[in-house]
């Protein structure tokens, strides 16, 4: 399908974006919350792949191997956004720390 596909090709620019951003950040917390960003995104990536796996080919297989993308993609996004939504108060902590530093 072409819409699986579009939307692979996006979540994995989202998470270069992300891992991008990760590198130049020098703050310890925010590199956590883009982590958890990039997790998201990575996870996503991998749960649509496997969903766009079962469309392209239909053999025991491809339904095994799109199965454990699936799964593993769901779980990846699932802890990804658990740490997302646990960051994310610390990461505004602390760039408002940093900005009544300046």
């Amino acid at each position: 399908m072409l819409v699986f596909a579009f939307l692979i090709v996006i979540l994995f620019a989202f998470y270069l974006f992300y891992k991008t951003k990760y590198i130049r950040s020098n703050r310890l917390v925010e590199k956590k919350w883009l982590s958890a960003k990039s997790n998201i995104a990575l996870g996503l990536f991998v749960f649509f792949f496997g969903i766009n796996s079962l469309f392209v080919s239909q053999s025991t297989g491809t339904y095994i191997v799109a199965a454990i993308f699936i799964i593993y993609g769901a779980l990846f996004s699932l802890i990804g956004y658990k740490k997302y939504k646990h960051y994310l108060p610390f990461a505004i902590e602390e760039a408002k720390e940093l900005d009544m530093q300046k």
